[in-house]
């Protein structure tokens, strides 16, 4: 079930890291999500390094971590997609 979890969490992560980045990102649903996973686990590393990863509470600061490093990766994703597909299925 915990791989269900992660699925739902890159899937979430990787949509709201798409709505925050301007304009239309051209990279499928199956690497939003691994993006988004990865923005994940990226966020939850850095918040074991600046020490905040276990709170009392609702780990804020880990989850804002988490969302920022989907949004790296979900921006740096859509480039090198860009780059490896070409521009022929770019919009706009």
């Amino acid at each position: 079930m915990n791989w269900l979890w992660a699925i739902v969490v890159g899937l979430v992560l990787g949509l709201i890291a798409k709505a925050i980045i301007p304009g239309k990102q051209q990279i499928p649903l199956w690497l939003t999500i691994i993006l988004g996973l990865g923005g994940a686990l990226l966020g939850n590393w850095l918040a074991g390094v600046l020490g905040v990863r276990h709170t009392h509470g609702i780990d804020w600061i880990r989850h804002l971590l988490q969302l920022l490093g989907a949004v790296v990766l979900v921006a740096l994703g859509e480039r090198v997609w860009i780059g490896v597909r070409g521009n022929r299925h770019r919009v706009g």
